[in-house]
């Protein structure tokens, strides 16, 4: 009887290498990267303005030849993937061809929030092991900065802004992005492969160095090109918020891949962002609120040429209905909330102009396309419309994870869903209706109380200009509604008319205790009040009274 003979040891091994490199050859065939976006926008738009910073300008062509220049400088540094590139930057054209050419030699991103305190910046150089940092030039003369380089020997790179000189004796983007070999390196880049780290922002406890992909990335930017039908070689967005997190990201990597003009501010001014957009001509504007109502009531509004816009973005804040209102009838037609997370590569979720006209409140809408966006139980339960559970992702733009924090990982991937840490109901047409942080959802006399609901009747009153509501620990109630409000300039207010106010649009549960006006309030860059810096400052307001 004739038997098949066994497969020999080396024909075994042959398979298996064979399979590898099968895979291996697939990988690089359908890999996903980010550094690819510029290559391919610099051969279909070469000419094309790519980014405006003051008066310099950079077409597609020379930002691909500059990001290649300063990634073969990089990999001659000696750094290999999965090294991080730390970055301290405002907004700059050297920053972002900092930023393309470190995804393009194949390396890791960790930009940090310039506006955090020595030892905040400090521990991420620890945390993500950072071996070379680019960082502003006012930043690398400040001797704290200094001091946290050199104690840990991070090699440093300067950015400057058009207008500055790189110092002697230090490397710089500008030199290395005008010297050296414009070719792309040849870097095997998987689409799974670690994209940046960007660590949130700390409004409560130690800040998590959140995890991204090139994949996870490149699905979020191709969304937005398809949410905001953003028009290839033709429109002209802004770059005023910090590139720096992942909001302003998501806007300009896409204008990028789209082969549009990104126009660079480093802050925010009401008459120079409002001559901006004239000179520009921008067409799709991205800011917070605040900005939109600062602009809207400047007296230089009223002389600017806002007919190019076409789409405008808000996200981080609510908005008032009268506020909305006048922004869609004075400054532009279509607004649109987008919403998200450092930890779902925004946007992961878009409430449209059609349908802020019909309902109001502190909707976050739909999911996107590509981003599934619900309601959960405790127990992992989806809940239907009406059902108050916290708010959960799923898609291809979730996080890798946190980076050497798999245990809060898994906290927060539970149920095969991501997990906000956010209250939110769906209604009949499944538009979703943020209702607080689960932190923030206070609980006054045995009832919760949403904060956002008592924040937004205050914004109503036409003396405040900004409300941040919290609990505060109380004998009876448990927990006190608490509010803060700054007035508006040119209005004057008093506690007792503010609590007035709220007595005529809120259950008698919901008034607040208690209501502070106050300066300013504690914010972080992205313009996000920090109410556990109200809880700190105020815990024992009620105690003393």
């Amino acid at each position: 009887m004739d038997l098949k003979p066994a497969t020999s040891r080396e024909e075994t091994m042959t398979a298996v290498d064979f399979t590898a490199q099968t895979e291996a050859a697939a990988n690089h065939i359908r890999r996903i990267a980010l550094g690819d976006i510029l290559r391919r926008s610099a051969r279909r738009y070469r000419d094309k303005i790519a980014l405006v910073d003051g008066e310099a300008t950079l077409t597609y062509r020379e930002m691909d030849a500059a990001a290649n220049r300063f990634a073969n400088y990089l990999l001659g540094l000696g750094l290999k993937a999965p090294a991080k590139v730390g970055m301290i930057c405002a907004n700059s054209i050297d920053m972002l061809v900092a930023n393309f050419g470190i995804f393009k030699a194949g390396l890791t991103w960790v930009p940090i929030n310039h506006t955090l305190a020595p030892d905040a910046i400090g521990y991420i150089f620890d945390h993500a092991e950072i071996q070379t940092v680019v960082l502003d030039r006012g930043f690398y003369v400040r001797p704290d900065i200094r001091e946290l380089l050199e104690s840990r020997g991070i090699h440093p790179i300067i950015a400057c802004a058009p207008t500055e000189t790189p110092p002697e004796g230090v490397s710089s983007v500008r030199v290395a992005m005008s010297s050296g070999p414009d070719t792309e390196p040849d870097v095997e880049i998987s689409s799974d492969q670690l994209a940046y780290i960007m660590y949130t922002s700390g409004t409560t406890g130690r800040q998590k160095g959140v995890m991204h992909s090139h994949a996870s990335a490149y699905v979020g930017i191709a969304s937005n090109l398809f949410e905001w039908n953003i028009r290839p070689g033709q429109d002209v967005l802004s770059c005023i918020l910090p590139l720096f997190h992942v909001g302003q990201f998501s806007v300009t990597a896409p204008a990028l891949h789209a082969g549009c003009t990104t126009v660079i501010q480093r802050g925010f001014d009401p008459a120079a962002t409002l001559a901006a957009i004239e000179r520009h001509k921008m067409t799709i504007f991205v800011g917070l609120p605040m900005m939109y109502g600062a602009m809207l009531n400047d007296p230089n509004k009223s002389k600017a040429d806002l007919s190019s816009l076409r789409l405008c973005i808000y996200a981080m804040a609510p908005m008032s209905k009268t506020m909305l209102l006048r922004l869609m009838e004075e400054f532009c037609p279509n607004f649109a909330l987008v919403s998200g997370q450092t930890e779902v590569f925004t946007a992961a979720s878009v409430f449209e102009t059609h349908e802020q006209r019909k309902r109001f409140g502190a909707y976050w809408g739909v999911g996107t396309s590509v981003c599934e966006m619900t309601v959960m139980g405790d127990d992992g339960r989806l809940l239907g419309p009406g059902e108050v559970g916290e708010i959960v992702f799923r898609g291809p733009n979730v996080m890798l994870g946190y980076y050497k924090d798999p245990e809060a990982t898994a906290q927060v991937q539970r149920h095969g869903w991501h997990h906000t840490g956010d209250l939110g109901v769906l209604d009949e047409d499944h538009q979703l209706l943020f209702l607080d942080r689960l932190k923030d959802m206070i609980k006054s006399g045995g009832e919760n109380v949403p904060s956002i609901k008592v924040e937004e009747v205050l914004l109503r009153h036409p003396a405040v200009m900004n409300a941040a509501v919290v609990g505060l620990p109380h004998d009876r109630w448990g927990e006190a509604i608490t509010a803060f409000v700054t007035v508006r300039p040119e209005k004057e207010t008093s506690t007792a008319e503010l609590i007035a106010h709220c007595k005529d649009h809120l259950g008698s549960f919901e008034v607040p205790k208690a209501v502070l006006i106050i300066p300013a309030f504690p914010m972080t860059s992205t313009g996000k009040v920090q109410k556990f810096e109200l809880r700190k400052a105020h815990l024992e307001h009620f105690q003393q009274a």
